[in-house]
């Protein structure tokens, strides 16, 4: 008789253990890191395109002469019919967010540069890589590993299916 309960005992706990599994994968697919796409790959190449182009604080939306980060995004992703805000700030608020451990190409990547609240946005570029409109540089491609950007990141967001 005793035997036969501490089996009936394991026997539910295996099942609720492969319950809480189960919903724990589950609940974290919508998470997980998508594959490039060939859209993906496009947008990266384009904005790699613009690399050395200057940046320009307030640059008008549309033109590409010269960028800031947000309006870099913005004309990228109007590119892909996708129409972003104008700001990061802005541009943080649409899409579905991402975990850092989860990005995909063409993700959007949030950054707090100036030490208050959301101030930069580039795109990730895969392999831990993020291109963007930096104030130094113009448009670049930076590594995420750079202590500078690991200790600014603060969100993304996924804008692209």
């Amino acid at each position: 008789m005793r035997k036969s309960k501490f089996m009936k005992s394991i026997a539910k706990a295996g099942i609720c253990s492969a319950i809480v599994m189960s919903a724990i994968t589950f609940g974290s697919f919508a998470q997980k890191a998508q594959a490039a796409t060939p859209e993906t790959i496009d947008l990266v190449s384009e904005g790699k395109a613009y690399i050395g182009t200057p940046y320009k604080f307030g640059a008008p939306a549309g033109v590409t002469y010269a960028f800031d980060c947000s309006s870099f995004t913005q004309f990228l992703f109007k590119g892909l019919d996708v129409s972003l805000p104008r700001t990061s700030t802005a541009q943080a608020t649409i899409g579905e967010k991402v975990p850092k451990g989860s990005l995909s190409m063409g993700d959007l990547v949030f950054f707090k540069t100036n030490g208050k609240s959301i101030s930069h946005v580039a795109i990730y570029a895969g392999n831990n890589k993020i291109i963007h409109s930096s104030s130094s540089q113009g448009v670049t491609v930076s590594s995420l590993n750079l202590s500078y950007w690991s200790k600014s990141y603060v969100t993304a967001r996924r804008v692209l299916s």
